[in-house]
């Protein structure tokens, strides 16, 4: 069973992500923004799923570490929703046949 302290952890970071995605957007609506700005904006999401998964960078768990490579190959090849996919499918998997 899933600890409740977890369910809602998720649930916290998924909002700050898509306050950070969003709040921006609400917030300079009515301004015209430059490259770097909008470059920012982009960035911001990306800031929070490293905040995310940079601890597995530092496991000594071999199933998070395969996840994390799986992860990063992924990265360089796709956009992030999809990676994003393949991580956590490829973390639940390796945690549950690894252990």
């Amino acid at each position: 069973m899933i600890d409740a302290t977890i369910v809602l952890t998720i649930a916290l970071m998924a909002g700050v992500t898509y306050l950070t995605r969003i709040g921006g957007y609400i917030v300079l609506r009515n301004r015209p923004l430059g490259v770097r700005a909008t470059a920012v904006m982009a960035a911001a999401p990306g800031c929070v799923l490293i905040s995310v998964i940079a601890p597995a960078f530092v496991s000594s768990h071999p199933a998070d570490l395969i996840a994390l490579a799986i992860t990063l190959i992924a990265a360089t090849r796709l956009s992030m929703l999809p990676t994003v996919l393949i991580g956590v499918f490829a973390a639940g998997l390796l945690r549950h046949l690894i252990g």
